[in-house]
């Protein structure tokens, strides 16, 4: 099943699950990973803090173990619906924030 996703942005951590997305420690969690980090590219803020995307899920509830394992780390007020397929959001890149924040984080750390 495709889902469209709405969630609130956690702005302490989303730079810790950018580098766990761009390091490949996501995309190595099995079953899913993968598709956690297709979507996260896929993904768009459409509104200051909050993020849409749409992800393909087998779970019996919508996103269950990719959010105890991954998303309720980084994102509140997670909102699902079922979907026929990959849509177009329009907004920035969630990708591109995440990698900024995780500069911004890194940066903090060292000064």
């Amino acid at each position: 099943m495709i889902y469209k996703v709405k969630a609130k942005i956690i702005e302490e951590t989303i730079g810790e699950f950018y580098r766990k997305l761009a390091d490949g420690t996501v995309a190595r969690q099995r079953p899913d990973g993968e598709e956690i980090t297709a979507a996260m590219k896929r993904a768009v803020l459409t509104a200051p803090g909050v993020a849409d995307w749409y992800e393909k899920c087998f779970c019996p509830t919508p996103l269950q173990h990719e959010r105890r394992t991954q998303y309720d780390s980084y994102f509140t007020d997670m909102t699902t619906a079922e979907a026929d397929g990959y849509g177009d959001i329009q907004g920035e890149s969630l990708w591109d924030y995440m990698a900024s924040n995780a500069s911004i984080a890194k940066r903090a750390k060292i000064s």
